[in-house]
């Protein structure tokens, strides 16, 4: 009994610790989960100590990874993973391709790996980067709908099912006399288990849940969602495979069902909650003397890893079409080292693959390059800005920015610009087609931009908020310019580049965050649409009208709230 109350106060330690340190890194306006990290180092072994059983947490910390790959399969789906399968296959493999060929190099050279094998398993660990945080800033950033959102995941999901390989690759590092078997049977239960997810996922799932679903009770919809993403889960580490490969896979499967909208919103709390404690897991594992004794290695092995891997993603992305910002937004989201480099450590170390002291100098690596991803992603637009104004550069970037895809007619005058093609923007240019108006869209999505060439509506293919794109758009001509962007950053550079072309332009933007109100309005938007006071406002105007308010009463107070952008129901 005493141990059950101990794992109680463990639980509640964490989860407060996490809270407390959340509420203070989101005080001090830093991403909540460097408020995680720190509760956890502070907490840990190498802390205060106040857990007794960090492996229980640890445990449970899993379970948070597993309901976060379940989230993103949930969210991402089959038909999204096919819009960005070429990124995702070729861009993933090369770059996991040449980060393990660099790091095997440069393992034997520096006397680090005494074998090739040994390389080839270091190569693993930083080809990895991770899925857990990337994916925590972009949801927080609102960013998982932006093009460089979409193919940081696209390129993290391939890294997740390659770990399952890696997993059951790691025996045949330590066999070499058998390698080529044990290599073979790997891949084969690997194969095995894709076609067994796939038939369940075709033929099992979708009736369970329409069954489910009809029995009306939330509880059970709920505990049968979990069953599910756990118990995928757990056959796959069975079969030697990742818990976090099952759990995107059980995602993936979910999200082809009609009730996939309603299993993700029951899941999210979940998912937030056990994050946190995955979060400070990894805070526990980092340990200060490690640090102190080994400053100078690890600084250097972490300036390696974070520039290396940036220099290696960065051309891969130019690769195939994207521009540069593009491109260098990806690549300063995906040079860290993964979470799961954690796992695969752990394993070489246990094989015998690296010593204890390497062991402890890739966590003490691993950890300080996550805690510096949120600052590197955040440092990106400042970065791209410094980057123009070197002049060779500058001429390079604006030879990536020029437009590779165009259906503009020469003649285009007495349009409307749209930039941007996602929800927003597809309803916007809806509304704008059916009243009869013509219209140009702006949008760097190459799935997008099937289905603009699909429906025949004129469209450019790149960044809005480039000079180059935007001298391609008759903006002179053009009777106005709606900017439904993702991104907060490329919509001011957007509306001030766009003034300037052309300063009595009518401009509508959408707004982000309250605080962006007033600041585009103030750059010379002729409109703010805040989407979430806009919604709040036709639900109101829905409800005062079914109290037997007059339709022209509700109109006006509508148009007062818009006329002072929404000064009297901000708070």
């Amino acid at each position: 009994m005493a141990s059950e109350h101990q794992f109680v106060l463990d639980l509640t330690v964490a989860l407060g610790a996490s809270a407390i340190s959340g509420f203070v890194a989101h005080r001090l306006r830093q991403p909540a989960l460097l408020g995680y990290l720190a509760a956890g180092l502070l907490i840990g072994p190498s802390g205060f100590g106040l857990l007794s059983d960090v492996q229980q947490i640890e445990e449970l910390a899993e379970i948070g990874v597993a309901f976060l790959l379940f989230a993103l399969g949930v969210e991402f789906s089959l038909a999204k993973l096919k819009r960005v399968q070429k990124i995702a296959v070729q861009g993933s493999l090369l770059q996991m391709g040449i980060t393990a060929a660099l790091a095997l190099v440069i393992a034997v050279v520096a006397g680090w790996a005494i074998s090739v094998l040994q390389g080839i398993f270091l190569g693993f660990v930083l080809a990895l980067s991770s899925t857990a945080v990337v994916l925590k800033l972009l949801t927080d950033r609102g960013e998982t709908a932006a093009v460089h959102g979409q193919l940081m995941l696209a390129i993290l999901i391939a890294q997740d099912l390659a770990l399952g390989l890696m997993l059951a690759f790691l025996p045949a590092l330590d066999q070499p006399e058998a390698f080529w078997v044990v290599l073979a049977a790997a891949v084969l239960k690997f194969g095995l288990f894709l076609v067994g997810a796939i038939a369940v996922g075709r033929w099992g799932v979708p009736p369970l849940m329409r069954t489910i679903a009809a029995t009306e009770s939330q509880e059970l919809f709920l505990l049968t969602i979990i069953a599910l993403c756990l118990g995928i889960a757990w056959v796959t580490s069975r079969l030697g495979l990742s818990i976090e490969m099952g759990a995107f896979v059980a995602g993936l499967m979910v999200s082809e069902v009609d009730y996939s909208e309603q299993a993700l919103g029951r899941v999210l709390p979940l998912r937030d909650t056990f994050a946190c404690l995955f979060f400070a897991s990894v805070g526990m594992l980092i340990d200060p003397q490690v640090l102190i004794s080994n400053g100078a290695i690890i600084l250097g092995l972490v300036t390696l890893v974070m520039i290396g891997k940036a220099l290696i993603i960065l051309p891969i992305i130019l690769r195939f079409g994207y521009s540069f910002k593009t491109a260098l937004l990806v690549s300063v989201g995906l040079n860290q080292i993964g979470e799961f480099s954690f796992v695969l450590s752990l394993q070489g170390f246990d094989l015998g693959l690296i010593s204890e002291q390497q062991y402890l100098l890739l966590l003490g690596t691993t950890a300080i390059t996550l805690v510096l991803t949120p600052a590197w992603l955040n440092s990106a637009p400042m970065l791209t800005r410094w980057l123009r104004r070197v002049p060779y550069l500058r001429k390079w970037q604006e030879r990536l920015s020029e437009p590779q895809l165009l259906s503009v007619p020469d003649n285009l005058s007495d349009h409307v610009i749209v930039a941007g093609y996602g929800r927003v923007g597809r309803v916007l240019v809806n509304i704008l087609l059916n009243q009869g108006y013509r219209v140009l869209v702006i949008e760097n999505s190459e799935a997008a931009i099937q289905g603009l060439r699909h429906r025949q509506i004129p469209f450019i293919y790149g960044d809005a908020d480039a000079e180059q794109v935007l001298e391609k758009t008759h903006l002179t001509t053009a009777k106005a310019l709606a900017i439904a962007l993702p991104d907060p950053i490329s919509t001011r550079l957007l509306l001030q580049r766009a003034l300037i072309h052309s300063p009595r332009l009518d401009i509508i933007a959408r707004s982000h965050t309250d605080q962006e109100i007033d600041l585009l309005t103030q750059l010379g938007a002729r409109e703010v649409v805040q989407p979430e006071f806009e919604a709040a406002m036709e639900l109101g105007a829905h409800l005062l009208h079914t109290l037997g308010e007059d339709t022209g009463e509700i109109q006006a107070v509508l148009e007062t709230i818009r006329r002072d952008r929404y000064q009297s129901v901000r708070g």
